[in-house]
């Protein structure tokens, strides 16, 4: 599949429906347009089935009740949407996308508490998220946007509005050649990239930033327990930005990134190491087991 997502063939599920893939609109007053009142879970299906599915709908939910968007279907119901619009797609291997969000009704201020609660899901081919890079590292930036604090915004949440901050820092990224950007947070620790967690290697252990303000993904998750039955020893803590000069490996983490090797961060470089090689090799075999 190709071309812009708005001219494409095939069907998107919207409220219970499989509607035409060019037909899936909302009106321009929706307010998650204008308020950024949407969240939304990106899963990936190998082998015809979604890995840790289940996992993804439950979050939605939650995200959904972080941001006071309270969503009108159970797991069991948006498991069996899910599962229905990718039969329908015919594929395979494929990206899915759940999306919920305020629609259009009698608020259109801030407040949108009369305004419909509604749901989507598309699926479409989408390969390695950061092409060549997957196989040599990518390179990345260094974010001048940091992550907010929690008390600032529902953190833990993964919605919409909360990823303006990465889309401008990967804009800004990509305008230097880099793939993707390293964010820090408002303490000024590593955090993770504008849409992936992040992992070094040190002297054969593993250190990774404490999701304690920002999306602990269930990719990194499926990480951290892949290290622990190799019994190496994982390190969540809060990492200065300096100490990138001693690490020796690194990786990202995400259901869109998989697991893809980093060589370069600003001036920091690194190699794709034997670790590394072997956690995204085995990641790969987990999710089509």
């Amino acid at each position: 599949m190709a071309g812009a997502y708005d001219d494409r063939d095939g069907v998107i599920w919207m409220d219970g429906k499989l509607v035409d893939w060019r037909n899936a609109k909302v009106h321009v007053l929706t307010h998650g347009l204008h308020y950024g009142s949407s969240v939304f879970e990106g899963e990936r299906a190998y082998n015809g089935k979604i890995f840790k599915s289940r996992e993804h709908s439950k979050r939605l939910l939650k995200s959904g009740e972080y941001m006071d968007i309270p969503i009108p279907y159970t797991v069991d119901e948006i498991e069996a949407a899910k599962a229905e619009v990718l039969a329908a797609s015919g594929l395979q291997d494929a990206y899915v996308r759940a999306l919920c969000w305020r629609a259009s009704g009698e608020d259109m201020g801030v407040a949108s508490a009369r305004n419909p609660v509604k749901m989507a899901i598309a699926v479409w081919e989408w390969g390695a998220y950061y092409g060549d890079a997957k196989m040599k590292g990518a390179k990345l930036d260094i974010a001048k946007w940091k992550r907010p604090s929690p008390e600032t915004i529902p953190c833990f949440a993964k919605a919409s509005g909360l990823y303006m901050i990465c889309t401008m820092s990967k804009h800004a990224a990509e305008n230097k050649g880099c793939s993707d950007a390293m964010m820090l947070d408002y303490r000024g620790y590593v955090a993770e990239a504008t849409g992936a967690n992040i992992f070094f290697v040190k002297d054969g252990e593993v250190h990774t930033p404490k999701p304690d303000c920002f999306l602990n993904g269930i990719t990194r998750q499926t990480v951290v327990g892949m290290l622990e039955e190799r019994s190496i020893k994982v390190n969540a803590r809060h990492i200065m930005p300096e100490e990138l000069e001693g690490f020796e490996q690194c990786w990202l983490t995400g259901t869109a990134a998989e697991v893809t090797p980093v060589g370069q961060i600003g001036d920091y470089t690194f190699e794709v190491g034997a670790m590394t090689r072997d956690i995204a090799e085995s990641y790969e075999k987990l999710v089509r087991a």
